[in-house]
Formats: structure tokens, sequence, C-alpha cells
């Protein structure tokens, strides 16, 4: 038989919807109004929009007059793909180092790898700066690279050692045990089960990176403008209403990317079994 509910569970009930829905509310409602906004018929920022249009897109996409955008966004591309595809290289070749060491020392590695999720980025890009200019390397796309590389490879780092940790030892042995080498366990036993956690890290430091504003601000020229803070110029100068449309567009690649990551890692499944 099924239980009542008591007051107290109704109240209870009430009160985390209501916080939930705040929450969401928050959440959802600057995007809803930023993706309004891009539609807009008038020349500035302007919310509610008086009618709507596709004008400020067709903007954004024409070659000519957003040649510098253009240019900023497939930079932030290239720096953000390699940075992610070294990145994921490095932190899958350390965790599968640190998984198989059980000394302190360890921890104290691992630690030291996920440093970079709480240092303040800001504070990372003024020093980065400075270490790289008493070098004499000047500001260049490699540069960005590497800056990027620090603050992105913990989050794949920390999906693929979580990934590592759910995986059954037992299979690795009854490998050896077959006479598999260790890279022909790694290529198919490993690998295919860690796959999932190594694409959800790929797919947070790749976001993490074209999202990037304080190594970026730090790290850039003129001549390696990136995404971010040619947006930002845009805002502090003109409130280009491209702006908004720019941000359209990366909410929607956004979205389309977390449907075939889902695809692809199963999340979905997984939490609801």
């Amino acid at each position: 038989m099924s239980q009542r509910s008591t007051p107290a569970d109704v109240s209870f009930n009430l009160t985390v919807g209501i916080i939930a829905g705040i929450a969401i509310l928050i959440l959802v409602a600057p995007v809803l109004i930023v993706i309004a906004t891009s539609f807009t018929t008038t020349q500035a920022l302007r919310f509610p929009p008086p009618g709507l249009s596709l004008r400020w897109y067709g903007e954004l996409f024409d070659p000519v007059r957003s040649a510098p955008i253009h240019n900023a966004a497939l930079n932030s591309l290239w720096v953000a793909g390699w940075a992610t595809a070294i990145g994921s290289v490095l932190s899958v070749l350390a965790a599968l180092a640190i998984t198989r060491v059980s000394r302190p020392s360890a921890r104290a590695l691992e630690a030291s790898f996920l440093s970079p999720l709480v240092l303040p980025t800001l504070s990372y890009g003024l020093a980065a700066l400075m270490f790289f200019s008493v070098l004499g390397i000047r500001p260049s796309l490699n540069l960005l690279i590497a800056g990027h590389l620090v603050v992105i490879a913990p989050f794949v780092f920390r999906t693929t050692l979580a990934s590592l940790t759910q995986l059954d030892p037992a299979l690795l042995e009854a490998s050896a045990n077959l006479g598999a080498s260790r890279l022909y366990s790694f290529r198919r036993i490993t690998l295919p089960l860690i796959a999932p956690g190594i694409a959800a890290g790929a797919f947070l430091a790749f976001i993490a990176s074209m999202d990037n504003v304080p190594v970026s601000l730090f790290l850039s020229t003129a001549r390696t403008s990136m995404l971010p803070i040619r947006m930002w110029g845009m805002m502090e100068s003109t409130l280009d209403v491209r702006i908004a449309a720019i941000a359209g567009v990366l909410i929607v690649a956004i979205l389309f990317l977390m449907v075939v990551m889902d695809r692809f890692t199963g999340l979905t499944r997984r939490m609801s079994a």
C-alpha cells in the first residue's frame, strides 16, 4: 500500500520545487533574453525587441562586414581544438600512470594536476604573460594553445580518472593471463571502456577553451584576437547587436554538441539505469 503524504512531505516537495524552478529560471532566462535580442530590428541591444528580423545574423555571416569576427572565431576554434587534443592525450597518460601507483606521491601528483581548477584564471593569465615574457616568447597562437592547455587539461584528467576507477581490474588480469600485452589490453579493453569519460572531458575542455577570457586576454594580440575578446571589445565600444547573434550561434552549437556527446557517451541512459 502506498503511504499518504503528510503535510510536512507536501511542504518539503513544494519548497524544493519552488527553489528548483527559481534556479532554472535564473539559468535559462538570460539565455532566452539574449536569443530574443538577437532577432531585434533596432540598431542597439534592446529587450524586448520591437520587431523580429534575421538582419543581424545576415550581417554576422557577411564575409566583409564581419571579417574580424570570423578571424577571431577561427583563432578560437584552432586554439581550442589543438589544446583539447594535446590535453586529452597528456591527461589520459597521466591518469593511467596515477591509477597504477598507490603511493602517497601519486595523490600529490593528482592534486597538482587538478590545481588549475581552483587557481584563479586571471592570476594564471597574468603569471603566464610574465613567465613567457621573461623567456622572450612573443604572443602567438601556439602560445595561446600552451596557455589554454594548462587550464583545460584537468577537465579531461578528472573524467578519465573517474572512468579508470570504475574499471574492473579482473578484466585486465584475464587479458594478461591469456597472453595479451599491455598495449593490446589498453587498445581493446581499457580504451573502449574509458572512451565516454575521455569524450566527456574533452567536450568540457573544448567549451572551457572557447569561453576562456582571462588567459586569452593576456596572451593574445591584435593578430591573434580570440572570439571572447572580440565580443568583449564590441560590447565596450559599440554594443553591436551582432554580439547577441554570436551568442545565439554559440548557444545552438553547444546544444547540438551536447546532444551528440550524450548519444556518444550514453550519459542519460546511465543515469536512468
